[in-house]
């Protein structure tokens, strides 16, 4: 079983940052992709960014240039830095990972809201 917890989140006024963290815990060989998604009252659940471990990115249109993923690999956790927040960014924040514990298995983190409000 892999558990992750996550840090950060909260209320920013719009142009503002904050920065989100992901740990992952457990049963873990290797971790092939962590990454962040999020959701917005009415919406689906979107990609926000992921990182891959050979530090490959992949971030959405809407986030490209404000957000950026990094990741320690020896501590297994994956951060999301965010600047120049919008309202729009307004959502729950998923951490999610592909753990390699035997097979491939999908986790999630529990949501943190972030606000962009002024």
């Amino acid at each position: 079983q892999v558990q992750l917890v996550k840090s950060g989140g909260g209320l920013v006024q719009p142009g503002g940052s904050l920065r989100l963290s992901c740990a992952a815990s457990g049963s873990i060989r290797s971790i092939p992709v962590m990454g962040w998604y999020r959701q917005a009252p009415g919406k689906q659940r979107e990609l926000v960014a992921t990182f891959a471990t050979r530090g490959i990115t992949n971030y959405a249109d809407s986030v490209k240039g404000r957000f950026t993923i990094s990741r320690d690999n020896a501590k297994n956790t994956v951060y999301l830095q965010m600047n120049s927040l919008k309202p729009e960014d307004t959502a729950v924040y998923y951490c999610h990972a592909l753990v390699v514990d035997g097979k491939l298995i999908a986790y999630w983190g529990q949501g943190t809201q972030v606000t962009v409000s002024s």
